[in-house]
């Protein structure tokens, strides 16, 4: 029998007395119902009580006691509990060891490589260290009674049997990344219910309205829409789109596409699906997945119209600001939502996604997936049994495409969860009989099912443009076009190419400009004077990057494309004759080559491909065939070969190489996987006067929860390297550093910012953003 132990505690609660303290017993015992709860929703509930139960072993330490008591100390509480389940359960039980070696500082690797040497990893070298090196090793040990190991959940392998895309390895890893979940989210939610029951104001979490009332109140929304809409050829397709997300909806869950052409209606069709689909199949959440965070504010807003008094259960988890200091610092208390509802509780929901909608960023909804942080993974086990519909799925980044797929395909076989993969121009990801046209490891064919009725009579109906290709174009060439039009769009791949087009294009007339470099306030501002210009019938011509694309709702009669991918080409299209008011013969998308320099490097092979698509599509270069074919071909090229640029870091196959020992390569693998390289950082721009009245107000508060998301309008994003130069020359100064320490920095000089093109790249200082290609 094991000796008694004397009282051990998890927390304290400064200038109070020990009868007020957490006792440790207490703590693991709720930790581990709280875990297990989170892991039943995938069949793992066993998995999860035992994470929480030994999760914090290791403070049964006089030496742990004593800390609590003000003696300074570290000490290492976290690989006591790791080294009990691995020692009973074995393999399995690594799997459970990960989460708890690194519930503070996050999973450790397992196995490393130096070259294509294996070596040990941090969790490995942890889970080796001797029991004389842990104090009261087996006196810990002897108070939890470890059942038999349980029997794995029954977890579903990809069919694919290839050395490249082999599963296993992914499957195992993700498995104990969702238990680690589980027990992070577990563990501060214990936390912070103990220590908030001192304070007066005490954290709202749950109690959200239910997805059945939340339903309803779209249905009213699209009825009504619908009662007021003018009958035409777009709004009868809508409607029919809309009768067939619904019917879908009963369908079991799993993975799906949506395919509708622009201006089909699918960001509401999504919606309709998803809260009909969770409701008929008991799942708890939507989770709308949005590629650029330049739009992801405009979808939220077209959500909470939608859904009018319960657009509070509506969160909006993205940020210019980096989270851990928006969740460190304090939140407006008087500043609230719709209903009353706190911006607290919202913030709250960001840590763990428990709201019934989360809208996000497909680079937060990807980088959690493959993170080891725990702020990042604490949310993970609230994707299981939910709705995930990523908008403008062709977007995936196609050096992790091959991981990003896996994870999807993970995510619909073992977690209950529904994938919509949802755009007018679907990528071929489905592994199919056709070598040709099949994705290695992709979804299988028979698993996916459409959710539009007949994608490729949809696509006839709603097409309300001529593509026309006019090959080579230079500069002169397509200014003389651009000023034969009274309203025209034209859409090129490098800001320094836009810059260069609208400067020579202002003498002919009204002319616009349009990039990134631009604050969204300030885009804002410039659409609605365009929009304004489009309806009144005057004179507009708009020289924009690929921005204009990313989900902006506007019409032009004629819109001019410099070669790119013929996805690109395809979202170009969707802002010509946006409504189907003008006739498709004289609504134009012209396709120019500009040249070689005016398309970067990064981009050619896109452009190679659709150039081949135009060449043997001439008639209908965006039709379903010809965009299945261009993806099929693109795929190919990447991945032929010995390597495979669809995993550029070969992470599929790197998991699979440790499914044997379970070791995983957990921190190298979230340090490889990233979507953006090298990361942007946002300046704050002093715009307009609201501008300035909230720079004055972060200087003086600690208050900034609301304050940060209003300033996000107010932000540009530059390459790391642009932040730095800016920096060096005191071009950008610190606000409240004293406060938030380098996160909030504001654009000193003024003359870098101007009304024609945001942050100056003809400015010597800014000179390195010439090189920029995005948006």
């Amino acid at each position: 029998m094991a000796p008694a132990l004397k009282k051990y505690f998890a927390h304290t609660v400064e200038g109070r007395g020990k009868e007020t303290w957490q006792p440790l017993e207490v703590h693991l015992t709720d930790v581990a119902a709280k875990a297990e709860r989170h892991a039943n929703k995938f069949v793992a509930a066993e998995f999860g009580h035992v994470a929480g139960l030994l999760h914090d072993l290791g403070k049964y330490s006089d030496k742990f006691q004593r800390k609590l008591d003000g003696v300074e100390a570290r000490v290492d509480h976290s690989t006591a509990g790791a080294q009990v389940i691995a020692e009973a359960w074995g393999r399995a039980g690594l799997l459970i060891a990960a989460g708890i070696a690194g519930h503070h500082a996050g999973l450790a690797d397992g196995t490393t490589f130096q070259g294509s040497r294996p070596e040990r990893g941090l969790l490995d070298a942890r889970l080796q260290l001797r029991p004389p090196q842990i104090e009261n090793y087996d006196v810990w040990k002897g108070q939890v009674s470890l059942t038999a190991k349980p029997t794995m959940p029954p977890l579903q392998l990809h069919s694919n049997a290839t050395i490249r895309d082999a599963r296993f390895g992914l499957t195992m890893s993700h498995f104990a990344r969702m238990i680690f979940s589980c027990l992070v989210d577990a563990d501060r939610i214990d936390s912070e219910g103990f220590t908030s029951q001192f304070e007066d104001d005490r954290p709202e979490r749950g109690d959200w309205t239910a997805l059945p009332e939340i339903r309803d109140e779209l249905d009213r929304e699209l009825a009504a829409l619908q009662w007021g809409a003018t009958v035409s050829d777009v709004n009868l397709r809508r409607a029919e789109i809309l009768a067939a997300a619904r019917h879908r909806a009963m369908e079991r869950p799993g993975l799906f596409t949506l395919t509708v052409p622009t201006g089909g209606g699918k960001t509401l069709a999504s919606l309709a699906f998803a809260l009909n689909h969770a409701i008929q199949h008991g799942l708890d959440r939507i989770i709308y997945v949005i590629p650029y965070t330049s739009i992801i504010e405009q979808t939220a807003e077209v959500f909470r119209r939608s859904l009018g008094p319960h657009a509070n259960c509506i969160l909006e988890h993205h940020s210019t600001f980096d989270e851990a200091v928006l969740r460190s610092a304090k939140s407006e208390g008087d500043e609230t939502e719709q209903d009353g509802r706190g911006v607290r509780k919202l913030q709250l929901a960001s840590e763990n996604w428990d709201a019934p909608i989360v809208v996000t960023t497909a680079v937060q909804f990807f980088e959690s997936l493959f993170s080891n942080r725990p702020s990042s993974c604490r949310k993970l086990h609230n994707i299981a049994k939910s709705v995930v519909i990523l908008d403008e799925a062709q977007t995936l980044p196609l050096n992790l495409l091959r991981p990003c797929v896996a994870i999807l395909d993970e995510l619909a076989r073992n977690y209950k969860t529904s994938i919509v993969l949802c755009t007018a121009t679907q990528p071929a990801l489905l592994e199919t009989a056709d070598k040709n046209r099949s994705f290695e490891g992709g979804f299988r064919e028979a698993d996916v099912r459409e959710i539009a009725p007949e994608p490729v009579r949809l696509a006839q109906q709603l097409q309300r443009v001529k593509v026309e290709n006019l090959k080579e174009l230079d500069d002169t060439g397509l200014i003389d076009r651009l000023a034969a039009h009274r309203q025209v769009l034209c859409i090129v791949n490098t800001r320094a190419h836009a810059r260069e087009l609208y400067q020579a294009l202002k003498p002919h007339g009204e002319a616009y400009h349009l990039s990134a470099l631009m604050c969204p306030a300030h885009r804002g501002q410039r659409l609605a004077e365009i929009r304004k210009r489009l309806l009144d019938k005057e004179p507009c011509r708009l020289i924009a990057t690929s921005l204009i694309e990313a989900g902006v709702d506007i019409d032009f009669p004629a819109v001019y494309r410099a070669v790119n991918g013929l996805d690109a080409i395809a979202q170009a299209a969707g802002r010509c004759n946006r409504e189907g008011k003008r006739n498709a013969e004289e609504s134009v998308v012209y396709v120019f080559d500009p040249g070689e320099k005016r398309v970067p490097q990064s981009m050619r092979k896109f452009a190679d491909g659709a150039r081949d698509i135009l060449r043997r599509y001439p008639e209908a270069p965006l039709s379903l065939e010809a965009l299945n074919e261009y993806f099929s071909g693109l795929y190919w090229r990447m991945s032929a070969g010995r390597e495979d640029q669809l995993d550029k870091h070969g992470i599929v196959e790197r998991l699979n190489e440790r499914s044997k020992d379970m070791l995983f390569p957990f921190e190298s693998i979230a340090r490889d996987f990233r979507l953006i390289d090298g990361g942007l950082l946002p300046v704050l721009i002093p715009f307009d006067d609201k501008a300035k009245r909230l720079l004055e107000v972060l200087e003086q508060t600690d208050r900034i929860g609301v304050i940060a998301r209003k300033l996000n309008r107010y932000a540009v994003n530059v390459p790391r390297g642009v932040f730095i130069a800016l920096k060096n020359v005191d071009s950008i100064q610190q606000v409240a550093q004293e406060r938030f320490g380098e996160q909030f920095w504001k654009l000193e000089s003024e003359s870098l910012y101007t009304e024609e093109f945001g942050l100056n790249s003809t400015d010597p200082t800014f000179i390195s953003v010439e090189n920029l290609t995005s948006m």
